[in-house]
């Protein structure tokens, strides 16, 4: 007795141009859903990554903040008060704004990220921040990021080959004096990083009395709930204080539940698993349909309905897994290609390739189940 595989797998390879369609078939939609999520992941993953870096473990930050893209500021006498509350051992500032960059060699003018940090207080553990921002106590002077998009110009080529580089922020004169590590986010294409006094001078309507966000760091065994309950009973309710995780997740969730980007995306992967079963259910049922007469044989000779439809199973088995290592070597490339491109985080991990892979199976299994109602239908009586 020939067993369900073999037998799938024969009548797979008879025909090699229909197994060929079916696994391009197969390999696109498991393309389509990588780059789908690749895409979500890393605007996600992008719109958290400053968020990561913060030398903070609680945070102060108006209540109506959304994302660091649509900056909001509270009163920075609040600062102080939170200093107060026992278990906490510092508070510093951060001021965040957008600003216009004029590239210096076409002249023209793009919005960038600006952050405004204390020269001397820990504020961010960004690679080239920590080291370099002992800098930024000279007026006038800013860090740039060297994975800003190109749209900005070839400022970090230009800063490593030849040193400091002067242009325009808000029809300020800066000068780029040194370069860190961060990337592209959902919201912000460039990020410069400067101290207060020339964050003022670069927005001058900001200020001296607000700040955007407030980093608290705890004294050694402090509990991060405890002492962030204490603040917020204490600072009046112009202020929300949240630990940095918490902080993170509320930036996510504006991106997932508010903006579109979450529903696009996953609108996307679920086309794909659906043009993959379409695909998939044409050549099952084909096949179905071509090999009719013997089924109805098999079943006469005694093969029950259950074996046969174990036989179709594996066939859309197979066919998932000889689609699914193209699809991913092609991903995988993909991904490079659009990191390259995007500077995102674009990278396929072992949880993301099986999910892909889950789905793919699903999504196979189900156009065979939908293509057994065919097999179902195999009568003895009409072969004989």
């Amino acid at each position: 007795m020939i067993s369900a595989p073999l037998l799938a797998w024969l009548q797979l390879r008879r025909e090699a141009a229909r197994l060929a369609v079916a696994i391009a078939g197969v390999g696109f939609a498991v393309v389509l859903m990588f780059m789908q999520l690749g895409f979500m992941d890393g605007l996600f993953r992008s719109a958290t990554a400053l968020h990561r870096r913060l030398a903070a473990d609680l945070v102060l930050m108006h209540p109506h903040y959304d994302v660091l893209g649509k900056p909001t500021a509270f009163p920075r006498r609040r600062l102080y008060q939170a200093l107060a509350v026992t278990g906490v051992a510092t508070v510093t500032g951060v001021d965040t704004a957008l600003a216009r960059w004029k590239n210096p060699w076409t002249g023209r003018t793009r919005d960038l990220f600006l952050i405004g940090i204390d020269p001397a207080a820990d504020a961010l553990t960004l690679p080239g921040v920590e080291t370099q921002r002992r800098m930024l106590q000279q007026p006038d002077l800013v860090l740039f990021d060297a994975l800003s998009r190109q749209e900005f110009g070839p400022v970090a080529a230009e800063v490593t080959a030849h040193g400091p580089l002067a242009t325009e922020l808000n029809g300020h004169r800066v000068r780029v004096c040194g370069l860190f590590r961060l990337g592209t986010t959902i919201g912000t294409d460039a990020t410069v990083v400067t101290n207060r006094v020339t964050f003022r001078r670069i927005v001058p309507g900001y200020g001296t009395a607000r700040v955007a966000l407030g980093l608290v760091r705890l004294q050694p065994g402090a509990d991060a709930e405890v002492v962030r309950a204490a603040i917020e009973a204490e600072l009046p309710p112009d202020v929300t204080v949240l630990t940095r995780r918490a902080f993170a997740h509320r930036e996510l969730a504006y991106w997932r539940s508010v903006s579109p980007i979450g529903f696009v995306f996953t609108f996307g992967v679920g086309m794909g698993v659906l043009i993959g079963a379409i695909i998939v259910y044409q050549i099952l049922f084909a096949d179905i349909a071509e090999h009719q007469a013997e089924y109805a044989t098999l079943k006469a000779m005694g093969y029950t309905t259950g074996w046969l439809a174990r036989t179709v199973l594996a066939q859309a088995s197979v066919l998932a897994l000889l689609g699914f290592v193209p699809g991913l070597a092609t991903a995988w490339r993909l991904h490079v290609l659009a990191h390259e491109a995007t500077n995102l985080p674009m990278k396929i991990g072992v949880d993301r390739g099986l999910l892909v892979l889950g789905l793919t199976l699903a999504m196979c299994w189900l156009s065979a189940l939908i293509a057994l109602r065919k097999l179902r239908r195999a009568d003895p009586a009409d072969v004989f």
